[in-house]
């Protein structure tokens, strides 16, 4: 098989992906980068076209020169759009030493024997460390599941196979002119391997992708648009993952659910748009104090449940008085000043060997006792059974009248 004819699948190849990134870019704008691959799988056909037309020149070294550019600025067009995929920065500071020591060294690579060993290395070099910066990238954003580690390995074999093209060289032999490379033993090598870096690098990249889009179209089924916390969908979802995990470890869990008092009148007086702000900003006040051990879900209008593990119910109280105090003392803007809404709140502790609809359905009946009890209040699901522990029957008998209420039950944690 001739270094000509590989060429030739080579250019097909990429204009396959060309195309293949530029429809994932222009269809899915969650697609991040794929813009700057299509423009680098495009700029790869220019390479192999300036290839084809170098048989032609009676002096090679204008087109010699545009090639090596060509396949630099594709490299650099796939490696900006990697980055852009993986939320990072361009390692801009890289890319442009890269081109500095490739503008500055081209009249002296232009000028070695053709096929040097020298020549042939700083030719490469500039190919070998903008794939290692690929790699760098992948690794940078701390990505690890397979195809991540997939890409980074490929990026890494090709960064490598750079290098090696000198003692490929060497071993085999090149071609006496540039124009004659096409009938070389190094040519058919080297567009070989290339064929295969590049259909792999493009698979794994469309397949990195495709997750990714996946991932993040799951991830805004399961977000409420206005607040940016989990929907109900989402807390059904999460809710049951670190269910089962707390349940798992043996490590305790407590849900509370909070509803702004008489959300309507805020809405009638104030108006939709400040309804909507104060939903935001209460949205926000509870993912703050929940942290990276609690999920937060908007439940419907101004309902809201809190999920936080490592949590009893004593600790639950404090957190849920703690929020119901703040709406006080720092007020939810929006409404103008000396405006204030309140909040209820229902708490209910996990049980070993419940479903995370029996806890929401504790939770939620002890939030209706707290709007049934006056609002702008705390209320407890409690239970009393032979395994109550000694912080709950301390809780009990610690009641605040006014703003922290109690409910037993003589079931196994049902509802209050």
């Amino acid at each position: 098989m001739t270094a000509a004819f590989i060429l030739g699948i080579n250019m097909f190849i990429g204009a396959i992906f060309a195309v293949a990134f530029g429809v994932v870019s222009a269809t899915n704008r969650t697609a991040r980068g794929a813009g700057w691959l299509a423009a680098g799988y495009a700029l790869g056909m220019v390479y192999v076209a300036l290839e084809f037309e170098l048989r032609w020149q009676a002096d090679p070294v204008p087109v010699s020169i545009g090639i090596y550019l060509a396949f630099l600025a594709a490299t650099t067009c796939c490696l900006i759009g990697v980055a852009q995929h993986y939320r990072l920065s361009p390692p801009r500071a890289a890319i442009t030493a890269i081109w500095i020591a490739s503008l500055v060294t081209t009249p002296v690579i232009f000028t070695l024997p053709y096929g040097s060993g020298l020549r042939t290395l700083l030719y490469q070099l500039p190919y070998a460390v903008m794939q290692f910066f690929v790699g760098w990238v992948i690794f940078r954003s701390r990505q690890r599941q397979p195809l991540d580690l997939l890409l980074m390995a490929l990026s890494s074999l090709a960064a490598l196979l750079y290098l090696l093209k000198p003692a490929v060289a060497w071993f085999v032999g090149t071609a006496r002119t540039p124009q004659d490379y096409m009938a070389s033993t190094y040519a058919a090598i080297s567009q070989s391997s290339a064929s295969v870096t590049l259909i792999a690098l493009a698979l794994v990249l469309l397949l990195v992708m495709m997750r990714d889009a996946t991932a993040e179209m799951a991830a805004q089924s399961q977000t409420d648009p206005l607040s940016g916390v989990l929907n109900r969908r989402g807390l059904e979802v999460h809710g049951a993952q670190m269910l089962a995990e707390a349940q798992r470890q043996g490590k305790q869990l407590t849900l509370i659910t909070a509803d702004l008092d008489h959300f309507k009148a805020v809405n009638d007086t104030f108006g939709h748009t400040a309804g909507d702000e104060v939903i935001v900003q209460f949205a926000a006040r509870l993912s703050e104090a929940a942290g990276e051990d609690g999920i937060v879900a908007r439940l419907g209008g101004e309902e809201f449940a809190v999920l936080l593990a490592k949590t009893d119910l004593s600790a639950g109280r404090r957190f849920a008085e703690a929020l119901r105090q703040s709406l006080s003392t720092q007020p939810l803007l929006g409404l103008g000043i000396g405006q204030t809404v309140t909040a209820s709140f229902g708490v209910a502790q996990m049980a070993s060997d419940d479903t995370l609809y029996e806890l929401s359905h504790r939770s939620d009946t002890a939030l209706c006792k707290a709007k049934a009890g006056g609002r702008d209040r705390v209320h407890l699901a409690l239970k009393e059974a032979p395994c109550s522990s000694p912080a709950t029957k301390f809780i009990a008998r610690q009641a605040q009248p006014g703003s922290v209420e109690y409910t037993r039950s003589h079931h196994n944690f049902s509802a209050v």
